[in-house]
């Protein structure tokens, strides 16, 4: 008996490019830095505005700084603003627990029920960030960080289009409104594995005062 003959299925193709790779495929990259750079920038760029829902995202070459003009930065930096506020000083803390507990009293005095503890508390807006994309494999040290810390601003520039969308009227790109408690420069650093997991941890520029628990 002729043993019966066997086909093969032909090999799949390829799967179609994932959005991140269409985005870096389809970008032109800075020609102030190394590719693979700007690539990393881009990468964290598309996990914040996806997986944590950041919005008005840019991609910084040069630094913002009106005494260093067109001075380039060490790396692509990217600003953009969160769903909520990423860090609230030691003493605004203070401040808002303060007022939430001179709020109680001034009801119970009135006579009226306390609220909720949700609607006791003060609605934090968000503010822009910093946020320095690096890669796990990287060796970083004071003197990197503080050439970062060096180019940016104590918060990152508001463009036109941000204040139109806010409210507070169109004009060209400019500081952004500082909260009084931010007086330190601070990134986001961006943390980048090899299976695309993204980490990232708040990094000040020297010493900050210990946060109340």
């Amino acid at each position: 008996m002729a043993p019966s003959a066997t086909t093969s299925s032909p090999p799949p193709g390829l799967p179609p490019p994932s959005a991140l790779t269409k985005l870096i495929n389809s970008s032109t990259p800075s020609s102030d830095h190394p590719a693979h750079l700007y690539h990393l920038a881009l990468q964290i760029q598309h996990n914040l505005q996806h997986q944590h829902l950041w919005t008005c995202l840019r991609i910084h070459t040069h630094s913002p700084l009106t005494s260093a003009p067109r001075t380039l930065l060490p790396r692509p930096l990217i600003s953009g603003l969160p769903p909520q506020r990423v860090y609230t000083h030691p003493d605004e803390q203070i401040e808002l627990l303060q007022r939430e507990h001179a709020r109680k009293k001034s009801r119970r005095a009135a006579r009226k029920p306390d609220g909720d503890d949700d609607e006791e508390k003060e609605e934090l807006r968000p503010e822009r960030e910093w946020v320095l994309p690096t890669h796990l494999r990287e060796k970083w040290s004071l003197r990197r960080f503080g050439e970062v810390f060096d180019g940016i601003g104590t918060v990152p520039p508001e463009a036109a289009d941000e204040a139109d969308e806010d409210g507070r009227g169109g004009g060209e790109e400019g500081p952004a409104e500082v909260n009084k408690w931010r007086t330190t420069k601070r990134v986001l650093l961006a943390t980048l594995d090899d299976d695309s997991t993204v980490v990232y941890y708040i990094v000040h520029d020297g010493l900050v005062k210990p946060r109340q628990n």
